[in-house]
């Protein structure tokens, strides 16, 4: 435990470290972030909300994604990051991935902060419900799913390195593949041949169910969530298994 705190805490500093603003990162972000897609996709391109305002909308699915990417992205490359200190000296290694998903979920609770002053500024437009108590369960999933397919790539990144750079461009455009920036009825009215890629997508379904439960409006399944938090467990698991076996050998081939 003591070591994972130093980890996260290693992160957090060395990230921040020699910038201006700091961890008000952490709100400028997702905010520029959701003005310009209010801006680009519900004004110009005029993408709908199923009813919800833009930058709640937005802002929704951003934090999730973007909380999902940076568990994904990150400990993708956690065996060449830290090849050296893990040559040297020897600790559980899921340690370090463990360290990376602490280390995201405190940028996503700031940020999952302004989601719910967001809510009180359209009290008037939401109407949360039960679903809302999935929220943990969501949370587990999301973090589960990033984790497991980052030490899967992790474990491949040791021996080829040109891996890291299709999942640099790759997880981006994934993004288009979810329901961040629409909903997914437009989805399946729109483009019903393909709808199914968006519908079964993982992180589609834990984005709608936030929605669902927090804003009242969107689309909600017990069926695509158990769906979800099945394959996740499978990914999960397999990611776990060989994560721990190629962590054995890396030093030879890092």
């Amino acid at each position: 435990r003591d070591l994972i705190l130093l980890f996260v805490l290693r992160d957090f500093v060395s990230f921040y470290k020699q910038t201006i603003l700091g961890p008000v990162w952490f709100f400028v972000q997702p905010i520029v972030t959701i003005l310009i897609y209010n801006l680009v996709f519900g004004k110009l391109a005029g993408i709908g909300t199923d009813g919800i305002p833009g930058p709640l909308f937005y802002l929704a699915g951003t934090i999730l994604w973007n909380y999902f990417s940076d568990c994904l992205t990150k400990t993708s490359t956690v065996f060449r990051d830290n090849a050296a200190v893990l040559g040297k000296v020897y600790f559980p290694r899921l340690i370090m991935p463990l360290s990376i998903v602490l280390s995201n979920l405190i940028r996503f609770a700031v940020q999952f902060t302004l989601f719910i002053i967001m809510m009180v500024v359209y009290w008037n437009k939401v109407n949360p419900n039960l679903v809302i108590l999935l929220f943990p369960l969501l949370l587990i999933i999301i973090t589960a799913l990033g984790l497991g397919l980052g030490m899967m790539i992790s474990a491949v990144t040791t021996k080829y390195r040109d891996l890291a750079f299709v999942v640099s461009f790759a997880v981006p455009l994934l993004m288009y593949a979810t329901t961040v920036i629409y909903p997914l009825s437009t989805a399946v009215a729109k483009y019903p041949a393909y709808s199914w890629i968006i519908k079964y997508n993982p992180v589609t379904t834990v984005i709608e169910t936030l929605r669902y439960g927090f804003l009242g409006k969107g689309s909600f399944s017990w069926g695509l969530l158990g769906y979800s938090t099945g394959v996740t467990a499978v990914i999960l698991l397999l990611g776990i298994i060989i994560f721990n076996k190629v962590e054995k050998t890396f030093v030879d081939t890092v």
